[in-house]
């Protein structure tokens, strides 16, 4: 139950809480199976706060759920799984970023920093790092504008599933793309 993200500053390896949150977790890794978050940027890094990716537009208000893909638009979001036993208290949580209860799309962030438990209760924290908390040192330590956006572009570069414990969907093989999107990132 884990997935390997490549980013442009180094590699991250996320554990999930599938037994927990298993809505949440199998829109994670089927998104990640049909290369959805492939190019998505670090919209948002706000130091020693979080860094929240998962946008295909880059803006920080797009994304959709892979319930939307297999179901139509009315599934574009789903229902929180907030569990008061898993939080947000140590660098590397990882959660959903919503803009309201049960509007969970693709949108999730990374916490940069320990002790973040004023968040704990309003997003759903699905996974922590596993490997890779050099990499967030990094993103944390990125030069941003006003609206907390790098200067200079990270980006998600692949997602590799390690371990997937749901079946898949009859009509996700319908999703996949038989290779990486055109035009991946280069280094930026």
């Amino acid at each position: 139950m884990s997935v390997l993200i490549v980013t442009s500053l180094g590699d991250i390896v996320v554990d999930l809480f599938t037994d927990k949150c298993p809505l949440t977790c199998k829109n994670f890794l089927k998104l990640c199976k049909i290369k959805y978050y492939h190019g998505c940027l670090f919209h948002t890094v706000q130091k020693d706060f979080t860094a929240q990716t998962g946008d295909p537009t880059g803006t920080g208000s797009g994304g959709d759920s892979v319930y939307k893909f297999l179901y139509g638009d009315q599934a574009r979001f789903f229902g929180d799984e907030i569990h008061h036993d898993i939080k947000h208290s140590k660098t590397g949580t990882v959660a959903m970023a919503s803009a309201g209860e049960n509007l969970n799309a693709s949108q999730f962030y990374f916490t940069l920093r320990d002790d973040l438990d004023y968040l704990d209760g309003k997003h759903t924290v699905f996974g922590e790092v596993a490997e890779g908390l050099e990499t967030l040192t990094r993103i944390n330590e990125a030069y941003v504008d006003e609206k907390s956006r790098p200067y200079k572009n990270i980006r998600i570069k692949h997602t590799h599933i390690l371990d997937d414990p749901f079946d898949d969907p009859p009509q996700l093989s319908e999703l996949i793309p038989g290779a990486s999107p055109e035009g991946k990132p280069k280094d930026e």
